[in-house]
Order: structure tokens, then C-alpha cells, then sequence
């Protein structure tokens, strides 16, 4: 992997552990660039989408990695309104914002190696900044723990009351070979998800998912009911929201679990975090991969923890405001357990 640029070189960080695994870290938007997981029999299995040059990563249009904000997912015709006040956003997606139009994952944020398996990252984001108000000031450390659990630490102040909703953006394929996700078992705890539009906007209140292809309650393949429901139809498969089982959080149990086609091996997903957004890479075609490769269509699953989309503009979504408040500190954590399953 080569990430020179003209000039100066984009800053890069390794993560490892005692196991042999590691993470690589690119400073530009804060992103993983690749996990690679040290098998049993001794394969160091990539387990993340990403590019081969930093060149590449200017040129993709998935997030690939990234971390994402003020404001993950979208914001409906980029407007927020608080105490009354209506405040204009950078519009980036049509008439409306998505993921806080780019700015946190497409520019550099400084790093510092703090031991072998920690780097953290630290960046600020003026007042007005896409539209958001309030300078805000974001730490995030990411952890490679001997368990082969990558730990992402998110702290964020503001100085003026604006929501804040970060999260990372990597695309997992826990496969061997290169291949889509389609037939990845994929569980999430949740009873509920969110309707979206084709613009990827909600377009009404929360909904069960009993009877739908949305029901991960129970592990089935991704593809078992890929495209079944005319919510799904609308945006080439699952990009979707679900509003996670609150006692699973409080329990501190896995929010959501995919295993390899051949279950050779596994990932959990924890959270804090009120939901998770899933993502089937439904518009991956074209983007560049790794070994020169191009991605298509599912070649990644995202399980995206974060707030609900458009919550800013949504007090009556059932979960905790997303509002951040001078004095208050975000204080976030999401990990990736990656495993061989037990025979």
C-alpha cells in the first residue's frame, strides 16, 4: 500500500497486536484503510474494503473507511432548526446534506501513535463549517486489543449547541476470496427500522420488522431477502436504519454479527449508540479496490452505529437527543470483534 501524495505524504499509522493482526490508519478523514486478521492456520486475512494508493482514495465516492461527520447519514434539505431558529446547511446530496457534507472524512485530521496497538486522532471544525454552529473540538482513538477487537473511542465539545452524530464508514467482507457479502449471515437487534425514500430521506416514523425482509433478528443470509420490499426497491437493497434493542445496549451485548460465507470466520459489532444504519453497498460499482481491482455492487456490507438519519429535525424519534450542548461532552464508543468461530 502506497499513500504518497505531492506533497507532504498523507500521515499513515500501523496498528498490532500480539496476535499478528493489524490495522493500517490513513490521517486524511481519519480512516481504516485495512484490518488484516491473523488466522489459525497463519493466512492474514483482509477483512475491510480500501484503495492501493491515496490517489485511489481521492477518487472513490463510497467513504471507504472514513469517519464521518458533524452529522452522519442525511439531513433533510439541509436545514435544523433550534430554539426557533432556522439554520441553513451545506446541501451535498440534491437539496439535501449527507453525512455532514464531507468535510470531516475528505480532510486531514493529526495523529499521534500512542503505543503499538493505539493511535488517536484529534481535529477541529470551525464555527459555520458546512453550516454547523459552534467550533467543535473531536477525538477519536482507535484500539487493536489483543482479542482482535478494534476499539473506536469518539469524544467531541462544542462551544454552541449543535448535533453531533459521528461514525465510521468501513465496508466489511470477511471472506477469503474477493466476493460480495450476499450470502454473509447477518444478525441485528432490533424490532424496528426506518423507511426511507429514494433520496434516502424518512419518510415517516419508525416501523416493525416483523413480516418484513428487514427481520435480522434471526441470522439469515444478506441475500435471502435482498430487494423483497418495495422500501428496500427503492434504494437498490438495504440502506436502512434500525433502531437498536435498548436492553441489548444496556447488556453490552452485540448489536449486530456477520459471519463469512464458508463460517470461517466472525464479527460482532457493540455499540452505545441508539442505532445502526445497514448499507449492502448497493452503489460500490466502480469504486477502486485493492491488488487494482474495482469494486461492485455488495462487495461490502457497513454497519454504521449512530443516531437515527434527519434526528435533528425529528424530536419524536424514540431515543436521546442529538443535540450536543456547551459544558456536555459526546462520548461514544463502537467495537469490531473479529473471530474464527469454535467448530
Amino acid at each position: 500500500m502506497s499513500f504518497a501524495k505531492s506533497n507532504p505524504e498523507v500521515q499513515t499509522f500501523t496498528l498490532k497486536n500480539k496476535q499478528g493482526s493489524e490495522a493500517t490508519l490513513l490521517a486524511w478523514g481519519a480512516t481504516l484503510a485495512s484490518l488484516k486478521i491473523k488466522m489459525i492456520s497463519g493466512e492474514l486475512r483482509e477483512v475491510v474494503l480500501g484503495c492501493d494508493s491515496f490517489d485511489d482514495y481521492l477518487k472513490q465516492n463510497a467513504f471507504l473507511g472514513a469517519t464521518v461527520g458533524r452529522y452522519a447519514n442525511r439531513i433533510k434539505q439541509a436545514h435544523i432548526e433550534y430554539q426557533g431558529k432556522g439554520i441553513a446547511l451545506k446541501a451535498n446530496q440534491g437539496e439535501h446534506q449527507l453525512h455532514g457534507a464531507s468535510d470531516f472524512s475528505h480532510r486531514d485530521w493529526q495523529g499521534e501513535q500512542l503505543a503499538d496497538n493505539k493511535v488517536r486522532f484529534t481535529i477541529t471544525s470551525p464555527d459555520g463549517e458546512c453550516g454547523f454552529p459552534g467550533n467543535m473540538q473531536v477525538q477519536l482513538d482507535y484500539t487493536l486489543d489483543e482479542d482482535n477487537q478494534l476499539v473506536l473511542d469518539y469524544s467531541a465539545t462544542v462551544d454552541k449547541a449543535c448535533p453531533v452524530n459521528l461514525t465510521d464508514h468501513s465496508y466489511f467482507n470477511l471472506n477469503a476470496a474477493s466476493s460480495t457479502i450476499l450470502q454473509h449471515q447477518l444478525y441485528i437487534a432490533a424490532d424496528q427500522y426506518l423507511p426511507v425514500a429514494e433520496d434516502g430521506i424518512p419518510v415517516d416514523g419508525l416501523k416493525e420488522v416483523s413480516d418484513t425482509g428487514f427481520d435480522f433478528r434471526q441470522a439469515k443470509a444478506i441475500a435471502d431477502d435482498l430487494k423483497k420490499d418495495a422500501d428496500q426497491q427503492l434504494v437498490g437493497g438495504y440502506d436502512h436504519s434500525y433502531l437498536l434493542q435498548k436492553s441489548v445496549i444496556e447488556r453490552g451485548e452485540a448489536v449486530a454479527r456477520i459471519v463469512a460465507d464458508d463460517a470461517s470466520l466472525a464479527m460482532e459489532v457493540y455499540t452505545n449508540k441508539p442505532a445502526i444504519q445497514l448499507y449492502t453497498g448497493n452503489f460500490l460499482t466502480g469504486n477502486p479496490g485493492f491488488n487494482g481491482e474495482t469494486y461492485q455492487a455488495h462487495s461490502g456490507v457497513a454497519l454504521e452505529t449512530q443516531f437515527l438519519p434527519d434526528s435533528p429535525n425529528r424530536p419524536d424519534w424514540p431515543h436521546q437527543s442529538c443535540w450536543l450542548e456547551p459544558g456536555e461532552t459526546y462520548s461514544y464508543q463502537t467495537r469490531y470483534h473479529v473471530y474464527q468461530p469454535k467448530a
